[in-house]
């Protein structure tokens, strides 16, 4: 009788892929964010008050925590925070881009243009308004902050990521509205090092486009067709958030 009540019926019978990985109090963040910014559930309100019999906890986090959202503002001065983005910028076409293999050969590999327009030759242009996710294989390295770092005995780190050409690639020849990866960072370790800064992350932010990192499961997903919804708190100002993310897919 309601067709969208029909529709949301059809769609429960897809497929529903968790990318976003699940929060402890243990789960790692950034080094440089204080010791003691995590306190997952607290109790402040327990079982047998006379007042109300319920259960009450606080949660407190830094924005950039777990599989998160990054908004302009959190490498822009005077850029975009949460409250610029409504419900109808929280969900994408969902395009995934597989380079596993050159991974395997190179933990520091940085996605190429080259990468990008194979995969497009394969499955097509990347849609107006995509969401890119780069599929790497490092979230099976979550939670150990370590292996996600790639520390190696020198003190560098080794993980992959983007290169600024191909997001260069995907927001001015294409007009992808976002990206995303495995990694806690946007640039891959290499990258990162040669530049002295995170200069991916700051064009993506730079260009007002949002990103999402730390995602999962995308072994899970096929490479184009899927939908993917990402939700987080409504909070004002805030650089970052933790979200819940999932795929929708035939």
């Amino acid at each position: 009788m309601y067709s969208l009540w029909n529709a949301l019926e059809k769609a429960k019978k897809l497929r529903w892929i968790e990318l976003s990985h699940p929060l402890t109090n243990d789960s790692p963040y950034w080094s440089g964010i204080p010791d003691g910014s995590v306190e997952l559930g607290k109790t402040v309100y327990d079982w047998g008050n006379p007042m109300l019999d319920c259960l009450i906890q606080t949660f407190q986090f830094p924005g950039q925590f777990g599989t998160h959202m990054d908004f302009p503002g959190h490498f822009i001065k005077g850029g975009a925070l949460s409250e610029a983005y409504g419900v109808k910028d929280m969900v994408f076409p969902l395009c995934v881009v597989d380079v596993t293999a050159q991974v395997a050969e190179d933990p520091r590999y940085a996605v190429t243009v080259e990468d990008i327009k194979a995969y497009e030759a394969q499955y097509g242009p990347i849609p107006d308004g995509a969401f890119v996710a780069l599929y790497t294989g490092w979230s099976s390295r979550w939670p150990d902050m370590a292996a996600l770092s790639g520390s190696a005995p020198d003190g560098s780190e080794n993980f992959p990521g983007w290169s600024l050409e191909a997001l260069k690639y995907i927001y001015e020849v294409r007009n992808a509205a976002a990206n995303g990866h495995e990694a806690l960072d946007t640039d891959a370790a290499a990258v990162a090092a040669a530049a002295g800064d995170l200069v991916c992350e700051r064009y993506v932010l730079g260009k007002g486009k949002l990103q999402i990192e730390v995602l999962c499961n995308l072994d899970q997903v096929p490479p184009a067709g899927a939908v993917l919804v990402a939700a987080c708190p409504n909070i004002v100002g805030a650089t970052g958030l933790p979200v819940r993310v999932w795929a929708v897919t035939e």
